[in-house]
């Protein structure tokens, strides 16, 4: 089984990228089962169902969200009828939405688990307890990947250690830039602490450096923008046994125009 992990699609210029690179992708590593977060898509922050469309046009199975996941009002009722669509878990009960889903495989179903990460982010509720809650209704499935939508490193190679052995895998998104950690745990589960971003080259994760910087510099409200030119596409590419569902490989995968 292969699952491609897309990283962190920013705006209109992102889901072009996404678009132009990802089914040559799919086709090169004969990918199984795709999954993109989107909670950037729409320009300005947010998903909306337009560019969920979009999204799903390029070739995903599944989006998954993070702490923008709500900022569009018009997803909301998205959230709640396409069960492709997921966001992080851990919101309260009631939240628009929900923290999983299934996407049925000839090689077998394969879950796929959102969760937010709580430090130097929203005070949610515990990744660690929602995580344990989720694989319990999931009847612990064979094949299960987690989007941990995180800002510290500590808190996300944290939880893949307190995961390790009872998930697939566990891939990181929220910072936009890929790191050079992927790994296969003692017990299966793959793990990189970051799969990167879907957008703009020349840009601070996705915006334009000049907004960038004025808000750094005078601390102020700065209206941020999509940055244009060159796109990168960062992606990882998990390989897990067909037999016991665990890791067999991590590949880190870059796209850029």
């Amino acid at each position: 089984m292969k699952v491609l992990c897309v990283g962190d699609v920013v705006g209109s210029i992102g889901r072009g990228m996404l678009r132009k690179a990802l089914p040559s992708i799919k086709q090169e590593y004969a990918v199984d089962v795709c999954i993109v977060n989107g909670e950037n898509a729409a320009d300005g922050n947010g998903l909306t169902p337009a560019a969920a469309n979009n999204i799903f046009e390029s070739g995903a199975d599944v989006i998954t969200g993070g702490n923008h996941t709500y900022k569009r009002r018009e997803i909301y009722k998205t959230l709640n009828s396409d069960n492709r669509i997921i966001r992080p878990g851990n919101y309260p009960p009631g939240a628009p939405g929900r923290g999983y889903c299934v996407v049925n495989n000839e090689r077998g179903a394969v879950a796929v688990i959102n969760l937010l990460g709580v430090v130097y982010m929203e005070p949610l509720g515990c990744p660690f307890e929602t995580l344990d809650k989720l694989l319990e209704e999931l009847g612990r499935p064979k094949f299960c990947v987690v989007d941990f939508h995180a800002e510290a490193t500590a808190e996300k190679k944290s939880l893949a250690f307190y995961a390790d052995g009872r998930v697939s895998a566990v891939f990181g998104t929220h910072t936009h830039v890929q790191t050079a950690d992927e790994q296969v745990l003692p017990n299966g589960t793959g793990y990189i602490t970051d799969v990167g971003m879907t957008g703009p080259t020349i840009s601070v994760l996705g915006i334009r450096p000049d907004r960038a910087v004025a808000k750094m510099q005078s601390k102020l409200p700065t209206r941020f923008s999509v940055a244009d030119g060159p796109c990168q596409l960062d992606a990882v590419l998990f390989t897990l046994s067909d037999d016991t569902g665990r890791t067999v490989d991590v590949k880190r995968i870059n796209i850029a125009d």
